[in-house]
């Protein structure tokens, strides 16, 4: 099995595109709701919203991951 730059790169596209489309859906489900997300998360410590944003990256990385594939 032989190192190919060519597949390198198209990874290295692939990841950074989906870390692009990750933080827009974030940011879109963030505007949809009526209260900051973020704040939420980090200053008030809601468990629950935070694990349904990382239930929403495990389904963007899935959807991501059959793009790619």
């Amino acid at each position: 099995m032989e190192f190919r730059i060519d597949h390198f790169v198209n990874a290295l596209i692939y990841a950074i595109l989906g870390v692009v489309i990750y933080w827009v859906a974030f940011w879109v489900s963030d505007r949809m709701t009526p209260v900051d997300l973020w704040g939420e998360i980090v200053n008030k410590q809601n468990v629950a919203l935070a694990v349904l944003v990382g239930l929403m990256a495990l389904g963007v990385g899935i959807i991501i991951a059959a793009a790619v594939h």
